[in-house]
């Protein structure tokens, strides 16, 4: 399971006009999932995303957590976070699970954020065509896979 975590003051997503998930103060969390992902991956994935620190403290240094800043999540699919680019200019997303594999997991990943943090998350809606808007704070911006945990 990949995740690009954005470090946010405001983020929404969109679906055919209508805003479906909106956050202020939190997390924008891109989630890609491959068939190999299973219940380790999100029990890992969530810890860290609710526990890095990275909202600054009264010192200006990013020290604190979503937690401890009372930040909110707001959580969308992409499947385009497993691309390959290795041949030619088209990227391939074979290494993407399906929908049939996928939908159960980021399910999944939804009730674990919930449960980790104590609170509802937004969402956007899994295979919709959705519009992400968001004002990056800092900007704050990191990648992380749970298959190579760096």
């Amino acid at each position: 399971m990949r995740a690009v975590i954005q470090r946010v003051s405001e983020a929404s997503v969109t679906v055919a006009g209508a805003i479906i998930g909106q956050i202020q103060r939190g997390l924008m969390v891109l989630v890609g999932i491959v068939n190999e992902d299973d219940a380790s991956d999100i029990e890992w994935l969530s810890n860290k995303i609710i526990n890095m620190r990275i909202f600054d403290d009264e010192n200006g240094v990013m020290n604190k957590s979503l937690i401890e800043v009372g930040g909110a999540i707001l959580l969308v699919s992409q499947f385009t976070l497993h691309a390959s680019t290795k041949k030619g200019n088209r990227p391939s997303y074979i290494a993407a699970a399906k929908p049939e594999v996928s939908i159960p997991l980021y399910e999944a990943m939804i009730q674990q954020l919930e449960k980790d943090l104590g609170v509802p998350i937004q969402t956007g809606k899994f295979g919709a065509d959705m519009k992400v808007a968001l004002t990056n704070d800092g900007p704050v911006t990191i990648t992380i896979d749970s298959k190579n945990k760096e």
